[in-house]
């Protein structure tokens, strides 16, 4: 047997005296934590959730507290805002999580380059195979002799005027690249026409004489001013409005040149789908396309993934709140009109209109 080994004893004192080593003390039991069963058994029963836990919430932008079924509530800091109210307009209770403008705080995004190549290959622009003074020579031509073969028709109805591209090539560039901006900031693809994709409406789907009680035909001057319109498009030409960013209402449109009475602007496009398909759809710029007797024949356009600058013009979230704050730069016009039998929709710019700044706007899809 191992003789025993004598305790470790710590240096002597000053005085002495033999200190011995304590033990170290033991370990604490482990932690035992309760299972959600027995917690439920155990918890206090919560007050249930009534319609009086609310009914002191109020819009924060109106401080209204009617009409509290339309109201959102934020999911952080639970303050309320009715839907009419946000800008943009919130068309429908959202399916998921919803935070306020100020808890969401300013959407960043990137800006598109200024590159002519870039904005040319972003846009499909085609290339020219005439000098632009030729070409600006014969548009004119053109136009005269529409103008005189109308004229005993003008008294009798308003024509739509095609729209006057800014001159200055570099202004021209950066209205386009806001709109590029605006577009790759909401992650669509630019198109001037309307798409018809698999899985949605058909284009044979697209028949005006469906429209619950009718539709008007575009007359034969206006349909060779929309002609006109999509060729200068096609050609880098655009309507002299650009894109800018406000923190409340999101990617609006400003006038950024002159434009006179019944002007083009643009055609509202994106992909078309059924009215019974999107129901349900949290998009806020939709337009209806055809209304037609049969609901299941009804259409809509989705500017979600593809779309022009009428994504961001659809006729309510255009304020621009000057001096006056009573002005809407540009103050526009929705038709809906057959062509060819088909519905085409388009915007038409409705008072004479000078280039506006950007200005700082308030509250006010």
């Amino acid at each position: 047997m191992a003789p025993k080994r004598p305790e470790a004893e710590s240096p002597s004192p000053t005085n002495g005296s033999v200190r011995k080593r304590t033990a170290a003390p033991p370990p604490p039991p482990p932690r035992r934590y309760r299972s959600l069963s027995e917690i439920m058994c155990t918890a206090k029963p919560a007050p249930p959730v009534t319609g009086e836990y609310y009914s002191d919430v109020r819009c924060e932008q109106c401080r209204s507290g009617e009409c509290d079924e339309e109201m959102l509530l934020c999911d952080r800091c639970d303050r309320g805002y009715h839907l009419f109210c946000l800008r943009p307009i919130v068309v429908r209770v959202p399916t998921g999580p919803w935070l306020c403008p100020s808890c969401a705080g300013e959407r960043p995004f990137q800006r598109f380059p200024l590159m002519q190549k870039k904005i040319i290959d972003f846009f499909r622009i085609q290339r020219r195979s005439i000098p632009i003074a030729e070409e600006k020579c014969g548009l004119s031509q053109d136009t005269r002799k529409r103008r005189r073969r109308s004229l005993v028709m003008h008294k009798k109805r308003r024509r739509i005027l095609p729209f006057t591209p800014t001159e200055n090539l570099a202004r021209r560039l950066e209205q386009m690249g806001s709109l590029a901006t605006a577009l790759t900031a909401l992650k669509m693809e630019f198109s001037n026409e309307l798409t018809y994709m698999p899985g949605m409406a058909s284009r044979s789907a697209n028949q005006a004489i469906l429209e619950k009680g009718g539709m008007q035909v575009l007359p034969k001057e206006d349909k060779e001013t929309l002609e006109l319109c999509r060729a200068m498009c096609k050609k880098g030409e655009c309507p002299p409005l650009i894109v800018v960013y406000d923190s409340l209402e999101g990617f609006t449109v400003q006038a950024d040149g002159q434009i006179k009475d019944m002007t083009f602007i643009t055609e509202y496009t994106g992909d078309v789908d059924y009215l019974l398909n999107r129901e349900h759809d949290d998009c806020d710029s939709m337009m209806t396309l055809l209304s037609a007797t049969n609901p299941s024949n009804s259409l809509v356009i989705c500017p979600d993934k593809r779309g022009n600058i009428a994504r961001f013009i659809n006729g309510i979230n255009n304020h621009n709140q000057t001096e006056s704050n009573t002005k809407r730069i540009p103050r526009l016009l929705w038709r809906k009109r057959a062509i060819e039998g088909m519905t085409w929709c388009h915007y038409i710019h409705t008072r004479d209109c000078m280039r506006a700044g950007v200005t700082p706007r308030q509250g006010s899809m």
